[in-house]
């Protein structure tokens, strides 16, 4: 079976979530919300790192329910900071707060995010790894966009990252199992 180059050695885990979830589209709030996050995780990190700490992830920021992480106090943040599993980045575990403080004053999340694509996946076909860009004039919009709103770690790179993420863009290589399956 061909995959992504990207993919192809990784472990258990790596290969499932390129198999099963990643250029998916997902739709819900928490799920977007989740991936948002982890991606702004992995700001200067490999997405194994954050991967591997994912459950750790979900248990820290009450799975991802953003009503719950937006009345998060200092002191829970603090304590994710100096015990937990997740990547203890100070900056980046009080930005999940004030990221989904934001959120909520956006009404639908889901609605938001997706409206940068219209509502329907980007499906770029690329035929070599090379092909596949860290940012686009698109992810650049989102990232002004996002930050405008009042969102943190939303770089364009992360933003990509998070379309590529979420199904929003499709960039696996036309070789890979995962490019025709079905939306």
């Amino acid at each position: 079976m061909e995959r992504c180059t990207w993919a192809k050695n990784g472990d258990a885990a790596y290969i499932a979530y390129h198999d099963d979830e990643w250029g998916v589209p997902h739709r819900g709030e928490t799920r977007l919300f989740e991936l948002l996050t982890l991606e702004g995780a992995q700001a200067g990190l490999s997405w194994r790192t954050v991967l591997n700490r994912r459950e750790a992830y979900r248990a820290a920021y009450h799975g991802f329910d953003i009503d719950r992480v937006a009345a998060m106090t200092d002191a829970e943040l603090d304590s994710l900071v100096a015990t937990s599993g997740i990547i203890r980045h100070r900056l980046k575990i009080y930005s999940v707060r004030d990221n989904a403080r934001v959120a909520r004053t956006l009404g639908d999340l889901d609605a938001y995010l997706w409206s940068f694509v219209d509502g329907q996946p980007i499906v770029n076909g690329p035929t070599d790894h090379s092909q596949v860009p860290a940012t686009t004039p698109l992810s650049d919009r989102m990232s002004k966009a996002l930050r405008k709103q009042g969102f943190r770690f939303v770089g364009s790179t992360i933003c990509y990252a998070f379309m590529q993420a979420t199904g929003m863009v499709n960039d696996h290589l036309t070789s890979c199992f995962c490019f025709n399956r079905p939306r």
